[in-house]
């Protein structure tokens, strides 16, 4: 596989994209793209909503990322982790940087990523042994000129080197402590969600009964818990749905009632969406 070279008015780069096999794409870290590129310009790249993962290295220069609306500063030696789907961007300043960077994806990623932050792990870190970076990246470019018939195989190998890295690069007792307390102060809206779903629940009536911001509640929610407020009230109402379809003589009105799904139509087009089935074809099932 031949990488793509591109000489422009701002930076000269040489990436190769992959597109791996749907097994690959569904069961296995798989990459996206890896490349490397050189300033020829001081410019901003912006980036948001991509379904990839961004691991990128400062070799030489100097820049800035901005992630979360937050400045950090990179120079020469720097890392960088980040979840694309958060919008982002990076800018080299006059001391034009080069780097290296891969994105990839996989589909336990949003779960690896949590752990990262949770042990402390941050967008931007200065790791003690820079050049291991490199040479995963390397492994992984070697792969691709290959000849190998396992080729998905191996890639998702040297992407577990790379996590293994980054998750012993990222521990940070201090900043975990607070990363687990943050986690707490949720537990109480979650135990809340747990026992209350079956009721008419509104996110502005959430956030106000604990006095919290109902944006900073939905953001903060999704990243501590890998779903949003909705969709969790929504998985409660369905799995308690099937408890009683499967174990229960109650009607699917009756059904839908009792998991705060009030209207017959409405419960049964949520439970199709999600379950594949209609509730009387579940209840069949089973």
């Amino acid at each position: 596989m031949d990488p793509y070279t591109f000489q422009g008015n701002l930076e000269a780069s040489n990436r190769t994209l992959y597109t791996a096999s749907s097994f690959a794409r569904n069961n296995l870290l798989h990459l996206q793209e890896i490349g490397s590129l050189h300033a020829t310009s001081a410019h901003t790249n912006r980036r948001e909503s991509l379904a990839s993962y961004l691991f990128f290295m400062v070799e030489s220069g100097t820049g800035t990322l901005t992630y979360h609306n937050i400045d950090y500063p990179l120079s020469a030696g720097d890392c960088v982790f980040i979840d694309c789907r958060t919008a982002y961007a990076h800018t080299t300043s006059d001391d034009l940087w080069q780097l290296r960077w891969v994105h990839f994806q996989g589909p336990t990623m949003e779960q690896i990523y949590l752990k990262y932050k949770e042990r402390g792990g941050t967008p931007t870190f200065h790791p003690s042994d820079f050049v291991q970076y490199g040479i995963v990246l390397t492994s992984i470019e070697e792969v691709l000129i290959s000849d190998s018939h396992v080729k998905d195989m191996s890639i998702h190998e040297k992407l577990s080197g790379l996590l293994v890295h980054l998750m012993e690069d990222s521990w940070q007792p201090d900043q975990a402590k607070k990363f687990s307390a943050k986690r707490q102060s949720l537990q109480h809206i979650r135990e809340y969600l747990d026992t209350h779903y079956q009721e008419h629940l509104k996110l502005n009536d959430i956030a106000d009964k604990f006095y919290i911001n109902k944006y900073y509640l939905t953001r903060i929610f999704k990243e501590q818990y890998g779903i949003t407020i909705s969709n969790y009230i929504q998985q409660l109402r369905i799995t308690h749905a099937k408890q009683l379809l499967r174990f229960s003589d109650l009607s699917i009105d009756k059904i839908g009632e009792g998991c705060g799904l009030n209207d017959a139509n409405y419960f049964s087009r949520v439970f199709k969406k999600v379950e594949g089935i209609s509730p009387g074809e579940f209840r069949k099932t089973w």
